[in-house]
C-alpha cells in the first residue's frame, strides 16, 4: 500500500515537472519567436505611436461591436414584445398584424444572422385539438407573410401552443382577445 502511494506521488511530481517545463516552451513553440532580450534598443516614438494607434483601433472596433450587439438586442426585444392578434376563430392577418410583420420582415432581411420562431396561441374556447390546429394556422399565416416578403423559409419556424399559454387568465372577451395571438421569438443562427 505504501509503495503504491510512493509511486503515485513520484508520478505526480514528474508530471507536474513536465507540465512546468513544457509550459515554459509554449510561447516559443507557438510563434517560433523568442522574447527580445532586455538589452535591445528601447522603442522609438514611431513604434509607440503605431502601437497606440493599433490599440485605439481595437478599442473603437470593440465599442462598435458592443453597440451593434446592444442595438440588435433592443431590436430583438422590440419584436419579442410585439404580438399580433386575431379575431375569434380566425387566422387571417389584419392591417395591424401586417404592419408588425412588415417591420419584422424588413429587419430579418437586413439581419441575416437571425431567424424567428412564431408561436400561435388561442383563447380557451374550443377543444384542445381544435385550438392547437388554429394556433398552427395563425403561426403559419404569419410565416407565409414573412416568406412572401423574401425571408428564407428556413429562417422562420412555427409552433402552436393552442390555449396552453394564456397571457390573461380572465374569462371574458378582453382576456380572450389578448390570448388570440402570435408571438415572435428571435433566434441567432
Amino acid at each position: 500500500m505504501r509503495r503504491d502511494r510512493c509511486e503515485l506521488y513520484i508520478c505526480m511530481v514528474i508530471g507536474l515537472a513536465l507540465m512546468i517545463a513544457l509550459g515554459g516552451c509554449t510561447r516559443y513553440r507557438e510563434t517560433g519567436i523568442r522574447e527580445a532580450p532586455m538589452h535591445e534598443a528601447p522603442a522609438t516614438a514611431e513604434t509607440i505611436e503605431s502601437a497606440e494607434t493599433e490599440e485605439a483601433g481595437r478599442t473603437v472596433g470593440a465599442q462598435r461591436e458592443r453597440l451593434l450587439r446592444e442595438e440588435s438586442l433592443q431590436e430583438v426585444q422590440f419584436f419579442e414584445t410585439r404580438n399580433i392578434h386575431f379575431e375569434f376563430d380566425r387566422y387571417d392577418l389584419g392591417a395591424e398584424a401586417r404592419a408588425v410583420l412588415d417591420k419584422l420582415g424588413t429587419w430579418l432581411l437586413e439581419n441575416g444572422d437571425f431567424g424567428v420562431v412564431i408561436e400561435g396561441h388561442c383563447d380557451e374556447r374550443g377543444t384542445d385539438e381544435y385550438n392547437l390546429v388554429l394556433g398552427e394556422r395563425r403561426a403559419k399565416a404569419a410565416r407565409d407573410y414573412l416568406v412572401a416578403m423574401g425571408v428564407g423559409a428556413g429562417r422562420v419556424g412555427t409552433i402552436s401552443y393552442g390555449e396552453e399559454r394564456p397571457l390573461d387568465r380572465g374569462n371574458n372577451e378582453e382576456a380572450w382577445a389578448k390570448n388570440r395571438r402570435a408571438e415572435f421569438i428571435i433566434k441567432s443562427r
